[in-house]
């Protein structure tokens, strides 16, 4: 594999920049919002309120963003930077240092970042860790063809069908056992050592994976208090995530930013294609993948209402067959979607509101830790305390509000300043040299 080569390491200068690429990840960003709110907002189990009730507006605002956004959005934002591998090397070519140690820099850069975001302003649900960690995997295939990264797409997917089944499989026999267990001691029997072992590791995945009804009401008011106690509880969390679930974790996000390299060598991202055959992606997308995920909804609907009939199916389903629909109609929808945004964009509709999407996009890393800022003020209990206090639709009018704060203040703040002030943050470490910040 060849090395590329620098004389001068320097950011990718703006006339460089692929205005499609930023504006693809400015949606995706916004729309990662949608997912995140509710972990920021809403009790354990309290969408079994509304999530089987087809009378609740609350239902049908779920059912919308579990079919048109859940887990899309990330894939987006995740084909996006694999593409942005290949954007970081771009305009460094020629005889000088090699840029691998440089790019690994930027990568550790972006794990200590996720770090932070995750044991310091307390979420959970970063991705900044994991984008490092697989960042620096998709590196080492960054000069590989095309023809053969496409076909890594399925097969790391059906890898990650494969592991996320074994990790199911593992807690169901536990569950089985405890089950049995509880039998015995129900039945005044004296518990066997490995009933009693049973027992006590069920007791560890329900404070870790899957809490029971005490627990959850405890985390509420753990969320609901002082900064100390939320981090005592969010910590743990996030140093399972990012030890001992990252080898479950890395595969699916993997297998986004390969095809991310791949849709970039195509010319894909960069809204080089005929309108015919972005429309043909939009067409293939919606056509196959909308079917397979209102099957995939409507399957929880009936099977998984609420917790203890997931864990009665679990019991019994020893393979959740649905599962493999998800990785395919996630790539599917994600492909139709980014092909549907680019036809938009090409079309010169709504230019004015594009070009915001655009700076959003441009400062994707500033704007990303604001959304867990605000959402942390406003819901956990050292802020505002609104955790749990809000309708399930009613959390959303946050969403919009920071949506519309974003697409209003990122581009007036790039008029004055060339880079986000974290964007300007992670390239001054990566590059070990203060950058230019002010537009002169």
């Amino acid at each position: 594999m060849k090395d590329e080569k620098t004389t001068t390491a320097a950011p990718i200068a703006e006339s460089s920049r692929i205005k499609t690429i930023d504006m693809l990840r400015g949606i995706a960003l916004l729309g990662i919002l949608l997912m995140n709110i509710p972990s920021f907002s809403m009790p354990e189990y309290s969408f079994e309120t509304f999530k089987n009730d087809p009378k609740s507006i609350n239902f049908w605002l779920n059912a919308l963003i579990t079919i048109v956004f859940e887990g899309k959005m990330r894939a987006m934002f995740s084909i996006i930077f694999g593409a942005g591998v290949l954007l970081f090397i771009a305009n460094k070519g020629g005889i000088g240092k090699s840029l691998t140690p440089l790019f690994y820099r930027r990568m550790f850069w972006l794990v200590l970042f996720g770090l932070i975001h995750a044991h310091l302003l307390l979420w959970s649900g970063d991705i900044l860790y994991l984008y490092g960690v697989c960042g620096m995997l998709l590196y080492l295939v960054r000069n590989a063809s095309p023809k053969y990264l496409i076909w890594v797409i399925p097969f790391v997917a059906i890898v990650d069908f494969t592991v996320g089944t074994l990790q199911y499989q593992d807690i169901r026999e536990n569950r089985i056992a405890y089950t049995e267990a509880v039998k015995a001691q129900n039945e005044k029997k004296t518990l066997t050592t490995t009933q009693t072992k049973a027992l006590v590791s069920w007791r560890e995945i329900e404070k870790s994976m899957i809490p029971n009804r005490e627990d959850a009401k405890a985390n509420t008011a753990k969320m609901k208090s002082d900064y100390s106690t939320v981090a005592s509880y969010m910590r743990p969390m996030s140093f399972d995530y990012q030890t001992k679930y990252l080898p479950y974790e890395l595969w699916d996000i993997l297998a986004l930013m390969i095809l991310g390299l791949v849709l970039y060598k195509w010319g894909f991202l960069n809204g080089n294609w005929s309108n015919e055959k972005y429309w043909k992606v939009v067409k293939i997308g919606y056509g196959i993948g909308l079917p397979l995920v209102m099957y995939s909804f409507y399957y929880k609907f009936v099977h998984f209402p609420t917790l203890e009939s997931y864990l009665l199916h679990m019991e019994k389903t020893p393979i959740i067959w649905n599962g493999l629909i998800y990785p395919f109609q996630r790539i599917l929808l994600s492909m139709a979607h980014l092909a549907a945004f680019i036809l938009i964009y090409k079309s010169g509709f709504a230019q004015n509101l594009f070009r915001r999407l655009t700076a959003v996009g441009q400062m994707a890393f500033t704007n990303y830790i604001m959304h867990t800022i605000i959402c942390s003020l406003f819901f956990y209990g050292y802020g505002l305390n609104y955790y749990g206090e809000l309708e399930f639709y009613q959390i959303y009018y946050l969403v919009f509000a920071i949506w519309i704060f974003q697409l209003i203040m990122s581009p007036i703040w790039l008029k004055y300043f060339l880079f986000g002030p974290l964007e300007w943050l992670w390239r001054s470490l990566t590059y070990w040299k203060i950058q230019a910040f002010k537009r002169t």
